[in-house]
C-alpha cells in the first residue's frame, strides 16, 4: 500500500511530501552529521556497492558515529533519529510556527534581501581595502558618490595632483573570473577617469579563503598599482 507521505521515487531514493521541513529539522539538530550517522561518503566509497542491499548491509555492519566513543549504527538507532526528528518538529518547530507573525516575516524578508547583503558587501569591501592599503603603502580613500556613477570607481589613491582609481569586485568561490566582461563593461568610464585624473583604474577581485576571511584574488594587481604610483610620482 502506498504511503501518503511519499510523492515519488528515483532509483532507491524516495521523495517525501514534507521534505523541505524534514530536511530543515535534520540540519538544524545535526541528525544527519557525521558525528550522528557516521562519515557516509567515506563509508559508501569503502563499500563500493553494486546494489542497494550491499550498501545497507555494509552500513549496519561498519557504520559508526564519527566522534570520540562513537557508537555503532544499528537499524534501531536510525529509528531513534526519526523519532527525535518527529519530537523536534511537532513540539519545538510547531510552537515556533504558532508564534510567528506576518509583520515578522515581512521584516525578515526585507532584512535578508537588503540589510544583510549590504552589510556583507561593505565588510568584504572594507577588508580588501585594508589589505590593499597595506600592500601598496599608500592611503586609499573612498571615492565620492558621483565618481562611482560617472567613472565606476569605488576608491582612489592620490599621487601628487593625480589619482588612481580602484574598483573592488567580489567573486564567488569556484566562479570563473571573466575579467574581459568587467573591463569592457566599464571601459568608457575608466578611460574618462584616466583622461581627467591622469591615473589608470584597476579592478581588485576578492574571494573568500578557506578560513572564511576575504582575500585579494588577483594579487598581481598589487604590483601593477605600485608601478602606476611610481609612474605618476615622476
Amino acid at each position: 500500500m502506498a504511503k501518503e507521505w511519499i510523492t515519488e521515487s528515483d532509483g532507491e531514493g524516495l521523495k517525501f511530501k514534507h521534505e523541505t521541513l524534514l530536511n530543515y529539522g535534520l540540519n538544524r539538530w545535526g541528525l544527519n552529521k557525521a558525528y550522528s550517522v557516521g562519515a557516509l561518503s567515506e563509508l559508501i566509497r569503502s563499500c563500493a556497492p553494486k546494489e542497494f542491499k550491499e550498501w545497507e548491509d555494509f552500513y549496519f555492519t561498519q557504520g559508526k558515529q564519527k566522534k570520540k566513543d562513537g557508537i555503532k549504527i544499528t537499524r534501531e538507532y536510525i529509528t531513534g533519529l526519526g523519532q527525535t526528528l518527529y519530537i523536534k518538529l511537532t513540539e519545538v518547530v510547531q510552537k515556533e510556527l504558532a508564534s510567528i507573525t506576518e509583520e515578522e516575516c515581512i521584516e525578515y524578508a526585507y532584512n535578508l534581501v537588503l540589510r544583510r547583503i549590504y552589510d556583507g558587501y561593505r565588510t568584504e569591501i572594507e577588508t580588501i581595502y585594508g589589505q590593499l592599503e597595506g600592500a601598496v603603502e599608500m592611503k586609499i580613500e573612498q571615492a565620492p558618490d558621483k565618481w562611482d556613477r560617472a567613472y565606476s570607481v569605488d576608491f582612489f589613491i592620490k599621487v601628487g595632483e593625480k589619482y588612481i582609481g580602484i574598483q573592488i569586485k567580489p567573486i564567488a568561490s569556484g566562479q570563473a573570473l571573466n575579467q574581459y566582461q568587467w573591463i569592457e563593461m566599464h571601459k568608457k568610464n575608466h578611460e574618462k577617469f584616466e583622461n581627467e585624473f591622469g591615473g589608470k583604474v584597476f579592478f581588485v577581485y576578492s574571494i573568500k579563503a578557506g578560513t572564511g576571511k576575504k582575500k585579494i584574488f588577483n594579487v598581481e594587481v598589487i604590483e601593477e598599482i605600485r608601478a602606476e604610483i611610481k609612474r605618476l610620482s615622476k
